[in-house]
């Protein structure tokens, strides 16, 4: 790998242990890729829950945080993905007062090296969206298909440390998706269904993905006519993430690579089409009509302003059944807006509980689970469902409608 006089200080280590480390680090992956240089970023996003991180992860990361300040400090503004514990109510969950301990620590140690604790995987709605062409070091697998689809920045997944190594050098490895080479279109779909509501995108994103199946897939996506909001291709793409690993798709005609088909080098690909067969059979997958629902779960990604307003009216005037829990997760900022117009005493009224900064498969959801007794879950988000059968759940897929209906009456409605 080229590296110019700067990036060779650093590896020296002229700027301090933690810039060396980062630059080793960055210098082994680079080389796996086949990285011929590295690209400045403009930010960093960093996943890093405790429940992922233990004891080991937070102890290195307090390490950096002991060296002296300028050494310390990350070079470009860093940013957090969910926490593991929403330190406000994380004992009405089950959660351990030493699962509390760890999440502090490594908070302290994340502000001592100027990271910003803004706890999302929301980010592009709430914080700092990356303009068109922005090199950035994103971590959360629903923030980097966001990013790259929608806002036409450039990213890879990047690893915990691969994100803290980009925040404290202000650069990565100029592989994948930092190339154009990697953004052209791989399959080519036509869908014959539009989607509707936001379950019915996670749900074709979820097909989308799993055809696709790699992380060097690039879909482009024919028969949307009508764009897409915010909330219903953020959907899309977090479930296309999950069941595929896929960092990057195109719709023709709707972002902005993807004017039509040929400047995404789609029209050579042969057509694949998705109907409603194909819809139905993933939402097969997770079903149960009358089946006893423990917990209702609205996370995954986090819900926008928009998503909190939209549930909260929904909720309003009603109340959860006795044997149902409904758990709602969003970003810290949103929470505080939502408090201020009321959509949270609505939820609370609903007899919801409103997490602030978490995600439901982040906050250690089977010791959770398993504290509360909850086995059937039930949601709107097709990533949720796909990740949680792995942590002792049964999951079930619903509209937002139909999961506060059957958070009220107890049951799969």
């Amino acid at each position: 790998m080229h590296l110019n006089d700067e990036e060779r200080a650093m590896l020296a280590g002229a700027m301090g242990p933690a810039r060396q480390w980062a630059m080793d680090h960055q210098m082994q992956v680079g080389r796996m890729f086949d990285a011929a240089d590295m690209v400045p970023v403009s930010q960093a996003h960093m996943m890093a829950d405790p429940e992922s991180l233990g004891d080991a992860g937070v102890s290195f990361v307090e390490a950096f945080a002991g060296l002296p300040e300028p050494e310390r400090r990350v070079r470009v503004p860093m940013i957090t993905d969910p926490r593991g514990v929403d330190l406000s109510c994380y004992d009405p969950l089950g959660q351990t007062e030493a699962m509390a301990d760890l999440e502090r620590r490594f908070i302290a140690a994340c502000q001592a090296l100027g990271i910003m604790m803004t706890d999302t995987c929301i980010n592009y709605q709430t914080i700092m969206p990356p303009v068109f062409g922005d090199h950035v070091a994103y971590g959360d697998t629903g923030v980097v298909i966001y990013s790259n689809s929608v806002c036409g920045a450039r990213s890879n997944f990047e690893g915990g440390p691969s994100a803290l190594a980009a925040g404290l050098t202000g650069r990565t490895p100029r592989y994948g998706l930092h190339l154009d080479r990697h953004r052209r279109a791989t399959r080519r779909f036509l869908v014959e269904t539009p989607p509707v509501e936001l379950t019915d995108w996670g749900v074709l994103g979820a097909v989308i993905g799993r055809k696709a199946g790699s992380y060097w897939a690039v879909p482009v996506i024919e028969g949307i006519d009508t764009a897409p909001t915010s909330d219903q291709i953020k959907h899309f793409g977090a479930a296309m993430a999950s069941y595929g690993s896929t960092p990057l798709f195109h719709i023709v005609g709707v972002t902005p690579e993807a004017p039509d088909l040929k400047a995404v080098g789609g029209d050579g690909l042969a057509a694949e089409r998705i109907g409603a067969d194909d819809l139905a059979a993933l939402r097969a997958d997770f079903g149960g009509e009358g089946d006893k629902v423990d917990v209702v779960v609205f996370a995954a990604p986090q819900l926008s302003l928009v998503e909190m307003r939209q549930l909260a009216a929904i909720c309003a005037g009603r109340r959860r059944h006795a044997d149902t829990d409904v758990i709602v997760c969003t970003a810290p900022s949103v929470y505080a807006d939502a408090e201020r117009m009321g959509f949270n005493a609505t939820l609370q009224a609903f007899g919801a509980t409103v997490l602030q900064g978490t995600c439901f498969y982040q906050q250690y959801a089977r010791e959770i689970g398993e504290a509360n007794g909850w086995t059937r879950l039930l949601s709107n988000s097709a990533k949720i469902v796909n990740i949680l059968g792995g942590y002792g759940y049964k999951p079930a897929l619903a509209s937002m409608a139909a999961c506060v209906a059957s958070a009220e009456k107890g049951e799969i409605v």
